[in-house]
């Protein structure tokens, strides 16, 4: 049986030594759930008809800390059960069109909180420590997830040697990417919903060669930590068509200035480096457009000769 199944179980199995009002939270619960899963305790009471406190120790007699992590079991049920697009029908079919950007907006900050409530700051260090001793660093992120590796790449190119950035247009080319990968080096995973097969069978492969593996994930819970010494937990949110990563981005930001901070000597070396080859090549000369400078070629081109004004 797993979580879900057992909190579904749990209300069942109490549903007798319950007061009234929990009863009806149960009842909505097991016919709702879909939609329980994304209601504040607040919001969940109005809806039911009890009060926010009720909710709150409703979740805490079933043996959770509060409702927040009642709440994550909720979620974890609904990923389990439901396609993108019901999620989005779920959450977002109600929104009036005039607020649909205040929604999603919202959305993320309150992912960017409870992900900053739930952080593990032991995970976070180990992490550090693991990137900064390996003699190769793997990264694999795939589909929505591969900006973020590609986002992490390109800083950690500027902070660590032997970066890697997994090609993932096919398992076989995963593999052959990572065919020297041993205990010295480490990869880091990046999954959300739906997780992606790809990614866990890398994130095997290098277990089995005996190397470090970090990942970026979304729950405890999450098959990618199946492999993994070191979890990072970010809150994404799936219940629309389009995932919200904001705060996977947020941790992966954190990951990098906590590095650079470590290693400040050696990054200010390679900027400085990086600065007179881009003055040398003129590499930023061409592609950035002086606003000033283009105001005036606008006032040139719109300007009457004076031969033809006399």
């Amino acid at each position: 049986m797993n979580n879900t199944e057992h909190l579904l179980s749990k209300m069942n199995q109490q549903y007798q030594n319950f007061s009234k009002g929990q009863k009806k939270l149960a009842a909505y619960i097991r016919e709702n759930y879909d939609k329980a899963a994304f209601l504040t305790a607040a919001k969940l009471g109005e809806t039911v008809g009890v009060s926010e406190s009720t909710v709150v120790r409703f979740a805490i007699y079933l043996g959770y800390k509060g409702y927040p992590e009642f709440q994550r079991e909720l979620e974890e049920l609904v990923r389990n059960k439901l396609n993108s697009i019901q999620r989005m029908e779920v959450t977002y079919g109600k929104v009036p069109q005039s607020e649909i950007l205040d929604t999603v907006l919202h959305s993320d900050i309150e992912k960017i909180k409870m992900t900053l409530e739930a952080v593990d700051h032991e995970a976070f260090e180990l992490a550090i420590e693991t990137i900064l001793k390996a003699r190769n660093i793997y990264i694999v992120g795939i589909r929505s997830c591969a900006p973020l590796a590609g986002f992490l790449a390109f800083y950690l190119n500027l902070i660590c040697d032997g970066v890697h950035l997994l090609n993932t247009n096919s398992s076989s080319e995963l593999f052959e990417q990572m065919i020297r990968i041993g205990e010295e080096d480490v990869i880091i995973g990046i999954s959300f919903p739906r997780y992606s097969m790809r990614t866990l069978k890398a994130l095997e492969f290098a277990n089995n060669r005996n190397a470090k593996v970090v990942t970026l994930t979304d729950s405890i819970h999450s098959p990618m930590n199946l492999y993994s010494s070191c979890n990072l937990i970010a809150r994404s949110d799936m219940a629309s068509i389009v995932d919200s990563l904001v705060a996977p981005l947020s941790v992966i930001n954190a990951l990098v200035v906590a590095l650079s901070m470590r290693k400040q000597k050696d990054v200010v070396e390679t900027l400085g480096s990086l600065e007179k080859i881009w003055d040398e090549y003129q590499v930023y000369n061409k592609d950035e457009i002086n606003v000033a400078d283009n105001h005036d070629i606008e006032l040139k081109k719109t300007e009457v000769p004076r031969k033809s004004r006399d």
